[in-house]
């Protein structure tokens, strides 16, 4: 069975617990829904979820099965929706302070969205609520969090690829665009043809060699492109997100200072005991 990631849920709950307001149905309805049990039903309905949508593109299978696959579709959306109904009732306002909830909650909301009419392109959409599955699976949910924390970093790198990616684009439209309007006649074909470079994707046969028959010079421009673009910043963005996974994989684990906390505190409250015992056996000595 794959784990089900608590840490977010368990700070939620315990932020219920200590609201003084909290009613003990919402408490009760909280521990429910984040009980393991209620968790792994719901990542059996996002997983089966996912295999209808992907089953209801073949139009054969609709053909014969689609009132079967779409009945089945709605009863995952009705306990998403159901799921989602109760920790907005248990959490209140706590719901909407954790960016989980909330992706969780556009994901589902853009499945209920009418298929008909106006909003018929959001019906493509709902293969988003697989999406919920980076919510659920810890290590995805992991994956995600390494990603947005980097993005400060992977933002300076970006700023240096623009301007480079600028430069180059400006270079090869005046020395390449005259003779190969194609690729290189205007500033927007050449940064697209750049990038095409860059990915190493029919890169030589599809355009350096063509361009090096009227420009024998032009590997001095492509080669040296290829080896900043390709090996040195695309290599830094992936520098970047190793580094900080590795930087969030040193952190402490909530789970586990949540439980040391609980076990300094059963200590210390077995020795405030034991000192009370031993006063009143004093006490009774003297």
């Amino acid at each position: 069975m794959v784990p089900i990631c608590r840490e977010m849920s368990e700070v939620d709950l315990q932020k219920l617990l200590e609201q003084k307001s909290a009613s003990a149905a919402r408490i009760a309805l909280a521990k429910w829904v984040e009980s393991p049990p209620v968790q792994r039903l719901i990542l059996a309905a996002i997983l089966l979820n996912a295999l209808i949508l992907g089953l209801e593109t073949s139009a054969s299978l609709m053909a014969d099965y689609g009132p079967i696959l779409i009945f089945i579709d709605k009863a995952c959306l009705l306990i998403f929706v159901i799921e989602l109904a109760i920790k907005m009732f248990a959490y209140r306002g706590l719901f909407w302070r954790n960016g989980w909830n909330i992706f969780d909650f556009l994901v589902v909301a853009i499945a209920l969205a009418p298929g008909t009419g106006p909003w018929a392109v959001l019906r493509s959409l709902r293969v988003l609520r697989v999406l919920r599955l980076l919510t659920v699976v810890p290590a995805m949910r992991k994956e995600v969090a390494a990603f947005l924390h980097s993005i400060p970093g992977l933002a300076g790198v970006m700023a240096v690829m623009i301007v480079f990616f600028y430069t180059a684009g400006v270079l090869a439209t005046n020395l390449f665009g005259a003779t190969h309007p194609h690729w290189f006649g205007t500033l927007g074909a050449s940064l697209y043809s750049l990038f095409q470079i860059m990915t190493l994707e029919s890169w030589s046969m599809g355009i350096v060699r063509p361009v090096m028959e009227v420009h024998p010079w032009a590997w001095a421009f492509f080669v040296p492109f290829i080896i900043i673009a390709t090996f040195t910043i695309l290599n830094l963005f992936i520098g970047i997100i190793v580094s900080t996974m590795q930087e969030l994989s040193t952190l402490p684990d909530p789970d586990e200072e949540q439980s040391r906390h609980e076990d300094v505190k059963e200590t210390l409250t077995r020795m405030e005991q034991g000192l009370a015992d031993l006063r009143r056996q004093i006490e009774r000595m003297e």
